[in-house]
Protein backbone atom coordinates (compact mmCIF):
# COMPACT_ATOMS: atom_id res chain seq x y z
CA UNK A 1 0.00 0.00 0.00
CA UNK A 2 1.43 3.36 -1.02
CA UNK A 3 1.39 6.41 1.23
CA UNK A 4 -0.60 9.40 -0.02
CA UNK A 5 -0.67 13.01 1.12
CA UNK A 6 -2.87 13.87 4.13
CA UNK A 7 -6.46 14.85 3.44
CA UNK A 8 -6.88 18.56 2.80
CA UNK A 9 -3.30 19.12 1.63
CA UNK A 10 -1.77 19.51 -1.82
CA UNK A 11 1.39 18.74 -3.74
CA UNK A 12 2.43 21.55 -6.06
CA UNK A 13 4.29 20.13 -9.05
CA UNK A 14 6.76 22.08 -11.21
CA UNK A 15 4.02 23.28 -13.59
CA UNK A 16 2.21 24.67 -10.51
CA UNK A 17 5.17 26.21 -8.72
CA UNK A 18 5.96 28.36 -11.74
CA UNK A 19 2.55 29.98 -11.23
CA UNK A 20 3.23 30.43 -7.51
CA UNK A 21 6.54 32.12 -8.24
CA UNK A 22 4.84 34.56 -10.60
CA UNK A 23 2.07 35.51 -8.15
CA UNK A 24 4.55 35.80 -5.28
CA UNK A 25 6.77 38.06 -7.39
CA UNK A 26 3.81 40.41 -7.99
CA UNK A 27 3.15 40.53 -4.25
CA UNK A 28 6.80 41.18 -3.42
CA UNK A 29 7.00 44.04 -5.90
CA UNK A 30 3.81 45.62 -4.55
CA UNK A 31 5.07 45.27 -0.97
CA UNK A 32 8.18 47.17 -2.01
CA UNK A 33 6.07 49.90 -3.65
CA UNK A 34 3.89 50.26 -0.54
CA UNK A 35 6.83 50.25 1.88
CA UNK A 36 6.20 46.89 3.60
CA UNK A 37 9.11 44.70 4.75
CA UNK A 38 9.12 40.90 5.02
CA UNK A 39 8.65 39.08 8.34
CA UNK A 40 9.14 35.32 8.80
CA UNK A 41 7.72 33.65 11.92
CA UNK A 42 7.62 30.02 13.15
CA UNK A 43 5.06 27.63 11.70
CA UNK A 44 4.08 26.65 15.25
CA UNK A 45 3.55 28.85 18.29
CA UNK A 46 2.45 28.53 21.91
CA UNK A 47 -1.27 27.70 21.94
CA UNK A 48 -1.83 30.56 24.39
CA UNK A 49 -0.94 33.06 21.66
CA UNK A 50 -3.93 32.06 19.55
CA UNK A 51 -6.29 31.70 22.52
CA UNK A 52 -5.55 35.31 23.48
CA UNK A 53 -4.94 36.72 20.02
CA UNK A 54 -7.54 35.06 17.79
CA UNK A 55 -10.23 34.73 20.45
CA UNK A 56 -11.71 31.86 22.45
CA UNK A 57 -15.17 32.33 20.90
CA UNK A 58 -13.97 31.90 17.31
CA UNK A 59 -14.48 28.78 15.23
CA UNK A 60 -10.74 28.71 14.60
CA UNK A 61 -9.93 28.26 18.29
CA UNK A 62 -12.94 26.13 19.19
CA UNK A 63 -12.98 23.73 16.24
CA UNK A 64 -10.13 24.11 13.78
CA UNK A 65 -6.70 24.40 15.43
CA UNK A 66 -4.04 21.71 15.13
CA UNK A 67 -2.92 21.61 18.76
CA UNK A 68 -0.60 19.08 20.39
CA UNK A 69 1.64 18.65 23.41
CA UNK A 70 5.36 18.53 22.67
CA UNK A 71 7.90 16.35 24.50
CA UNK A 72 8.41 19.10 27.07
CA UNK A 73 4.71 19.09 27.99
CA UNK A 74 4.05 22.45 26.28
CA UNK A 75 0.84 23.06 24.33
CA UNK A 76 1.83 23.92 20.76
CA UNK A 77 -0.40 24.91 17.82
CA UNK A 78 0.34 25.02 14.10
CA UNK A 79 -0.41 28.61 13.14
CA UNK A 80 -3.98 29.01 11.80
CA UNK A 81 -3.40 32.65 10.71
CA UNK A 82 -0.58 35.19 10.59
CA UNK A 83 -1.64 38.30 12.51
CA UNK A 84 -1.17 36.88 16.02
CA UNK A 85 2.35 35.68 15.17
CA UNK A 86 3.20 39.08 13.65
CA UNK A 87 1.94 40.82 16.78
CA UNK A 88 3.96 38.46 19.00
CA UNK A 89 7.11 39.22 16.97
CA UNK A 90 6.46 42.96 17.25
CA UNK A 91 6.22 42.70 21.05
CA UNK A 92 9.09 40.24 21.54
CA UNK A 93 11.56 42.27 19.45
CA UNK A 94 10.20 45.67 20.60
CA UNK A 95 9.72 46.84 17.02
CA UNK A 96 7.25 49.42 18.32
CA UNK A 97 10.26 51.29 19.78
CA UNK A 98 11.57 52.20 16.32
CA UNK A 99 10.14 54.36 13.51
CA UNK A 100 6.38 54.09 13.15
CA UNK A 101 4.35 52.75 11.55
CA UNK A 102 5.98 49.31 11.41
CA UNK A 103 4.83 47.85 8.07
CA UNK A 104 5.34 44.10 7.65
CA UNK A 105 4.33 41.41 5.18
CA UNK A 106 4.50 37.62 5.41
CA UNK A 107 3.61 34.55 3.41
CA UNK A 108 3.52 30.84 4.14
CA UNK A 109 1.43 27.80 5.08
CA UNK A 110 -1.37 27.97 7.67
CA UNK A 111 -3.28 25.05 9.20
CA UNK A 112 -6.93 24.59 10.11
CA UNK A 113 -8.83 21.35 10.62
CA UNK A 114 -11.74 22.02 8.28
CA UNK A 115 -13.88 19.99 5.90
CA UNK A 116 -11.87 20.12 2.66
CA UNK A 117 -13.72 21.59 -0.31
CA UNK A 118 -12.99 23.76 -3.31
CA UNK A 119 -10.95 26.73 -2.17
CA UNK A 120 -10.65 25.46 1.42
CA UNK A 121 -7.89 23.15 2.65
CA UNK A 122 -6.37 21.98 5.93
CA UNK A 123 -2.97 23.25 4.89
CA UNK A 124 -3.40 26.44 2.92
CA UNK A 125 -1.21 29.42 2.14
CA UNK A 126 -1.69 33.06 3.02
CA UNK A 127 -0.10 36.35 2.13
CA UNK A 128 -0.70 39.11 4.63
CA UNK A 129 0.32 42.62 5.59
CA UNK A 130 0.28 44.21 9.05
CA UNK A 131 0.86 47.90 9.84
CA UNK A 132 1.43 48.76 13.49
CA UNK A 133 1.59 52.08 15.32
CA UNK A 134 -0.84 54.44 13.56
CA UNK A 135 -4.58 55.07 13.92
CA UNK A 136 -4.72 57.14 10.73
CA UNK A 137 -7.76 56.11 8.62
CA UNK A 138 -5.58 56.63 5.54
CA UNK A 139 -3.59 53.55 6.60
CA UNK A 140 -6.79 51.48 6.55
CA UNK A 141 -7.39 52.71 3.01
CA UNK A 142 -3.79 51.93 2.07
CA UNK A 143 -4.00 48.24 2.99
CA UNK A 144 -7.26 47.93 1.04
CA UNK A 145 -5.58 49.69 -1.88
CA UNK A 146 -2.65 47.24 -1.67
CA UNK A 147 -4.98 44.24 -1.90
CA UNK A 148 -6.99 45.71 -4.78
CA UNK A 149 -3.82 46.65 -6.66
CA UNK A 150 -2.63 43.06 -6.38
CA UNK A 151 -5.78 41.56 -7.86
CA UNK A 152 -5.96 44.20 -10.58
CA UNK A 153 -2.30 43.59 -11.52
CA UNK A 154 -3.18 39.93 -12.07
CA UNK A 155 -6.05 41.03 -14.32
CA UNK A 156 -8.95 39.86 -12.16
CA UNK A 157 -12.33 41.43 -12.92
CA UNK A 158 -15.54 41.83 -10.93
CA UNK A 159 -13.89 42.65 -7.60
CA UNK A 160 -16.08 44.05 -4.82
CA UNK A 161 -14.94 45.62 -1.55
CA UNK A 162 -17.34 45.00 1.34
CA UNK A 163 -16.77 47.50 4.16
CA UNK A 164 -18.01 47.87 7.72
CA UNK A 165 -17.02 49.26 11.11
CA UNK A 166 -17.20 46.93 14.11
CA UNK A 167 -16.63 49.82 16.51
CA UNK A 168 -14.60 49.86 19.73
CA UNK A 169 -15.25 48.44 23.22
CA UNK A 170 -17.42 51.46 24.03
CA UNK A 171 -19.62 50.98 20.92
CA UNK A 172 -19.70 47.22 21.34
CA UNK A 173 -21.03 47.45 24.92
CA UNK A 174 -24.03 49.49 23.77
CA UNK A 175 -24.58 47.29 20.72
CA UNK A 176 -24.30 44.10 22.75
CA UNK A 177 -27.14 45.20 25.03
CA UNK A 178 -29.39 46.20 22.12
CA UNK A 179 -28.60 43.05 20.12
CA UNK A 180 -29.25 40.75 23.09
CA UNK A 181 -32.53 42.51 23.77
CA UNK A 182 -33.60 42.06 20.13
CA UNK A 183 -32.55 38.40 19.89
CA UNK A 184 -33.60 37.14 23.32
CA UNK A 185 -37.16 36.25 22.14
CA UNK A 186 -35.73 34.00 19.40
CA UNK A 187 -32.68 32.73 21.30
CA UNK A 188 -34.00 29.17 21.34
CA UNK A 189 -34.30 29.14 17.53
CA UNK A 190 -30.66 30.12 16.94
CA UNK A 191 -28.11 27.41 16.21
CA UNK A 192 -25.96 26.05 19.05
CA UNK A 193 -22.97 28.16 18.03
CA UNK A 194 -25.01 31.37 18.04
CA UNK A 195 -26.56 30.51 21.40
CA UNK A 196 -23.04 30.15 22.76
CA UNK A 197 -22.03 33.49 21.23
CA UNK A 198 -25.12 35.24 22.62
CA UNK A 199 -23.53 35.92 26.02
CA UNK A 200 -19.82 36.02 25.15
CA UNK A 201 -19.75 37.89 21.83
CA UNK A 202 -23.15 38.37 20.20
CA UNK A 203 -21.66 40.53 17.44
CA UNK A 204 -20.26 37.34 15.89
CA UNK A 205 -23.78 35.99 15.40
CA UNK A 206 -23.75 38.13 12.25
CA UNK A 207 -20.92 35.88 10.99
CA UNK A 208 -23.05 32.72 11.21
CA UNK A 209 -23.54 30.87 7.91
CA UNK A 210 -26.76 29.18 9.04
CA UNK A 211 -29.56 30.47 6.80
CA UNK A 212 -32.20 30.33 9.53
CA UNK A 213 -29.99 32.34 11.88
CA UNK A 214 -29.51 34.92 9.15
CA UNK A 215 -33.28 35.20 8.76
CA UNK A 216 -33.70 35.69 12.51
CA UNK A 217 -31.14 38.50 12.71
CA UNK A 218 -32.24 40.27 9.51
CA UNK A 219 -33.80 43.19 11.37
CA UNK A 220 -31.54 43.20 14.41
CA UNK A 221 -29.63 46.38 15.31
CA UNK A 222 -26.19 46.52 13.71
CA UNK A 223 -23.00 47.99 15.07
CA UNK A 224 -23.33 50.89 12.61
CA UNK A 225 -26.40 51.95 14.58
CA UNK A 226 -24.27 52.27 17.73
CA UNK A 227 -20.95 53.79 16.65
CA UNK A 228 -19.47 56.35 19.02
CA UNK A 229 -18.35 59.71 17.61
CA UNK A 230 -14.71 58.60 17.30
CA UNK A 231 -15.53 55.37 15.44
CA UNK A 232 -18.08 57.14 13.23
CA UNK A 233 -15.53 59.80 12.30
CA UNK A 234 -12.88 57.17 11.59
CA UNK A 235 -15.25 55.21 9.35
CA UNK A 236 -16.27 58.30 7.40
CA UNK A 237 -12.62 59.18 6.76
CA UNK A 238 -11.82 55.66 5.55
CA UNK A 239 -14.68 55.95 3.06
CA UNK A 240 -13.42 59.37 1.95
CA UNK A 241 -9.91 58.06 1.31
CA UNK A 242 -11.20 55.06 -0.65
CA UNK A 243 -13.46 57.27 -2.74
CA UNK A 244 -10.58 59.67 -3.42
CA UNK A 245 -8.41 56.76 -4.54
CA UNK A 246 -11.10 55.56 -6.96
CA UNK A 247 -11.77 52.32 -5.04
CA UNK A 248 -15.51 51.53 -5.05
CA UNK A 249 -16.97 49.80 -1.99
CA UNK A 250 -20.25 48.48 -0.64
CA UNK A 251 -21.30 48.98 3.00
CA UNK A 252 -22.15 45.63 4.61
CA UNK A 253 -23.46 46.20 8.15
CA UNK A 254 -23.40 42.43 8.87
CA UNK A 255 -19.71 42.03 8.04
CA UNK A 256 -17.82 41.27 11.28
CA UNK A 257 -15.04 38.87 10.14
CA UNK A 258 -14.36 35.60 11.97
CA UNK A 259 -11.77 36.83 14.48
CA UNK A 260 -12.33 38.54 17.82
CA UNK A 261 -9.50 41.07 17.60
CA UNK A 262 -11.07 43.42 15.02
CA UNK A 263 -11.99 47.01 15.96
CA UNK A 264 -13.31 49.81 13.76
CA UNK A 265 -12.63 48.98 10.08
CA UNK A 266 -13.46 45.50 8.79
CA UNK A 267 -13.45 44.59 5.11
CA UNK A 268 -13.55 41.76 2.62
CA UNK A 269 -12.89 41.58 -1.11
CA UNK A 270 -15.32 39.35 -2.96
CA UNK A 271 -15.27 37.69 -6.35
CA UNK A 272 -18.54 36.11 -7.47
CA UNK A 273 -17.32 33.59 -10.03
CA UNK A 274 -15.22 31.25 -7.85
CA UNK A 275 -18.10 29.40 -6.19
CA UNK A 276 -19.28 29.45 -2.59
CA UNK A 277 -15.96 30.68 -1.22
CA UNK A 278 -16.35 34.10 -2.82
CA UNK A 279 -14.30 36.05 -0.24
CA UNK A 280 -10.73 36.12 -1.52
CA UNK A 281 -9.30 38.62 0.97
CA UNK A 282 -10.21 39.96 4.39
CA UNK A 283 -8.85 42.24 7.03
CA UNK A 284 -9.34 45.29 9.16
CA UNK A 285 -8.15 47.21 12.19
CA UNK A 286 -7.21 45.61 15.53
CA UNK A 287 -6.21 48.43 17.85
CA UNK A 288 -6.38 46.36 21.06
CA UNK A 289 -4.54 43.22 19.97
CA UNK A 290 -1.00 44.19 20.97
CA UNK A 291 -2.13 45.19 24.45
CA UNK A 292 -4.16 41.98 24.80
CA UNK A 293 -0.97 40.02 24.08
CA UNK A 294 0.99 41.82 26.77
CA UNK A 295 2.53 44.62 24.72
CA UNK A 296 2.03 48.40 24.89
CA UNK A 297 -1.12 50.06 23.60
CA UNK A 298 -0.36 49.96 19.85
CA UNK A 299 -2.65 50.44 16.87
CA UNK A 300 -2.77 47.89 14.05
CA UNK A 301 -4.41 47.23 10.68
CA UNK A 302 -3.86 44.61 8.00
CA UNK A 303 -5.25 41.94 5.71
CA UNK A 304 -4.66 38.35 4.65
CA UNK A 305 -5.47 36.66 1.37
CA UNK A 306 -5.57 32.99 0.46
CA UNK A 307 -3.11 32.05 -2.25
CA UNK A 308 -5.04 28.98 -3.41
CA UNK A 309 -8.08 31.17 -4.00
CA UNK A 310 -6.00 33.47 -6.18
CA UNK A 311 -5.29 30.57 -8.54
CA UNK A 312 -8.94 29.45 -8.49
CA UNK A 313 -10.02 32.98 -9.38
CA UNK A 314 -7.51 33.29 -12.22
CA UNK A 315 -8.55 29.90 -13.59
CA UNK A 316 -12.26 30.81 -13.36
CA UNK A 317 -11.66 34.00 -15.37
CA UNK A 318 -9.40 32.30 -17.93
CA UNK A 319 -6.34 34.37 -17.04
CA UNK A 320 -3.01 33.04 -18.26
CA UNK A 321 0.30 32.86 -16.49
CA UNK A 322 3.66 33.82 -18.00
CA UNK A 323 5.41 30.96 -19.75
CA UNK A 324 8.24 29.18 -18.01
CA UNK A 325 11.61 30.80 -18.71
CA UNK A 326 12.88 29.09 -21.86
CA UNK A 327 16.16 27.20 -21.91
CA UNK A 328 18.94 29.19 -23.59
CA UNK A 329 21.01 26.25 -24.77
CA UNK A 330 20.70 22.46 -24.75
CA UNK A 331 23.85 20.38 -25.10
CA UNK A 332 23.30 17.26 -27.21
CA UNK A 333 26.13 14.93 -26.21
CA UNK A 334 26.62 11.83 -28.38
CA UNK A 335 28.87 9.77 -26.15
CA UNK A 336 30.89 10.24 -22.97
CA UNK A 337 33.76 12.08 -24.65
CA UNK A 338 31.37 14.69 -26.01
CA UNK A 339 29.75 15.11 -22.60
CA UNK A 340 33.18 15.58 -20.96
CA UNK A 341 33.95 18.36 -23.44
CA UNK A 342 30.57 20.03 -23.05
CA UNK A 343 30.20 19.95 -19.28
CA UNK A 344 32.87 22.61 -18.51
CA UNK A 345 31.33 24.93 -21.12
CA UNK A 346 27.85 24.45 -19.62
CA UNK A 347 29.15 25.11 -16.09
CA UNK A 348 30.82 28.36 -17.18
CA UNK A 349 27.71 29.53 -19.03
CA UNK A 350 25.55 29.01 -15.95
CA UNK A 351 27.90 31.23 -13.97
CA UNK A 352 27.15 33.90 -16.58
CA UNK A 353 23.42 33.55 -15.88
CA UNK A 354 22.68 31.55 -19.05
CA UNK A 355 20.11 28.78 -18.67
CA UNK A 356 21.47 25.51 -20.03
CA UNK A 357 20.75 21.79 -19.89
CA UNK A 358 22.50 18.60 -20.99
CA UNK A 359 21.30 15.06 -21.61
CA UNK A 360 21.78 12.60 -18.74
CA UNK A 361 19.93 9.64 -20.26
CA UNK A 362 22.29 8.57 -23.05
CA UNK A 363 19.55 9.11 -25.64
CA UNK A 364 19.85 9.15 -29.38
CA UNK A 365 20.41 12.33 -31.41
CA UNK A 366 16.73 12.40 -32.39
CA UNK A 367 15.52 11.93 -28.80
CA UNK A 368 17.85 14.62 -27.48
CA UNK A 369 16.68 17.11 -30.11
CA UNK A 370 13.10 16.40 -29.04
CA UNK A 371 14.15 17.08 -25.45
CA UNK A 372 15.63 20.40 -26.56
CA UNK A 373 12.30 21.28 -28.18
CA UNK A 374 10.37 20.35 -25.02
CA UNK A 375 12.32 22.86 -22.94
CA UNK A 376 11.99 25.49 -25.73
CA UNK A 377 15.76 25.80 -26.12
CA UNK A 378 16.93 28.73 -28.24
CA UNK A 379 20.10 26.89 -29.29
CA UNK A 380 21.36 23.32 -29.36
CA UNK A 381 25.03 22.42 -29.23
CA UNK A 382 25.67 19.04 -30.86
CA UNK A 383 28.84 16.95 -30.74
CA UNK A 384 29.86 13.34 -31.37
CA UNK A 385 33.05 11.56 -32.37
CA UNK A 386 33.27 13.24 -35.79
CA UNK A 387 32.95 16.76 -34.38
CA UNK A 388 35.47 16.12 -31.62
CA UNK A 389 38.04 14.85 -34.15
CA UNK A 390 37.80 18.24 -35.85
CA UNK A 391 37.95 20.10 -32.48
CA UNK A 392 34.53 21.63 -33.05
CA UNK A 393 30.85 21.44 -32.14
CA UNK A 394 27.70 22.22 -34.09
CA UNK A 395 25.72 25.27 -32.93
CA UNK A 396 22.12 25.04 -34.11
CA UNK A 397 19.59 27.88 -33.94
CA UNK A 398 16.35 26.13 -32.91
CA UNK A 399 14.19 28.95 -34.30
CA UNK A 400 15.36 29.22 -37.90
CA UNK A 401 17.18 25.82 -37.97
CA UNK A 402 20.41 27.38 -39.23
CA UNK A 403 23.62 25.93 -37.88
CA UNK A 404 27.37 26.51 -37.87
CA UNK A 405 30.47 24.58 -36.86
CA UNK A 406 32.26 26.37 -34.01
CA UNK A 407 35.68 25.56 -32.53
CA UNK A 408 35.38 24.08 -29.04
CA UNK A 409 37.53 26.81 -27.49
CA UNK A 410 35.31 29.48 -29.11
CA UNK A 411 31.91 27.95 -28.22
CA UNK A 412 31.54 29.63 -24.83
CA UNK A 413 32.13 33.14 -26.15
CA UNK A 414 29.95 32.53 -29.21
CA UNK A 415 27.02 31.45 -27.03
CA UNK A 416 27.47 34.39 -24.65
CA UNK A 417 27.53 36.77 -27.62
CA UNK A 418 24.38 35.33 -29.18
CA UNK A 419 22.37 34.89 -25.98
CA UNK A 420 23.34 38.06 -24.14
Amino acid sequence: MTTTRPKGTNDFLPEDTVKWQYVESVLRELALCYGFEELRTPIFESTELFLRGVGETTDIVNKEMYTFEDKGGRSITLRPEGTASSARALIEHKLYGGPLPVKLWYTGPMFRYERPQKGRFRQFHQFGVEAFGSQDPALDAEVISFAMSFYETLGLRGLEVRLNSVGCPKCRKEHKEKLQEALRPVLGELCADCQSRFEKNPLRIFDCKNEHCQELIAGAPTILDCLCDECHDHFEKVKTYLTGAGIPFHIDSHLVRGLDYYTKTAFEILLSDIGAQSAICGGGRYDGLIQDLGGPDTYGVGFALGMERVFSAMEAQGLSFPQRPRCDVYFVALGDDAKKSMFPILTTLRKEGIKGEIDFMGRSLKAQMKAADRVHARYAVIAGEEELKNNEMILRDMTDKSQANIKIEDMKEELIRRIK
